[in-house]
């Protein structure tokens, strides 16, 4: 991501909190972060992320485990399926937090 887009993102200071689901439109598993997580699998037994509901914070979500792969930027709000947003993976495996220490 260029230093442009991240100044395009707003500094959040506060809490973290998003819901993961297994499936587009929040079906299946569903799983609560308030922290970065590096691989889905080993941490709440989920092989997929298809959609998400950010509640709280900035968020960098990718394909990958270990922060791999394309990302995607996600705020608050629903993202009921990821591949009508342009990603062709439609699944994510990772995510992390944007935090000052980002930028």
């Amino acid at each position: 991501m260029t230093s442009t887009g991240m100044n395009m993102m707003s500094k959040h200071r506060g809490s973290y909190r998003m819901r993961i689901y297994e499936r587009e439109n929040f079906g299946g598993q569903v799983s609560e972060l308030m922290d970065d997580c590096d691989n889905i699998m080993d941490r709440f037994r989920m092989s997929n992320c298809m959609s998400c509901n950010v509640m709280e914070g900035h968020w960098l979500m990718y394909e990958q485990p270990q922060y791999r792969g394309r990302m995607m930027y996600v705020r608050p709000g629903e993202y009921r399926n990821f591949m009508h947003m342009g990603s062709s993976s439609m699944r994510f495996m990772s995510m992390r937090r944007i935090t000052d220490s980002c930028y």
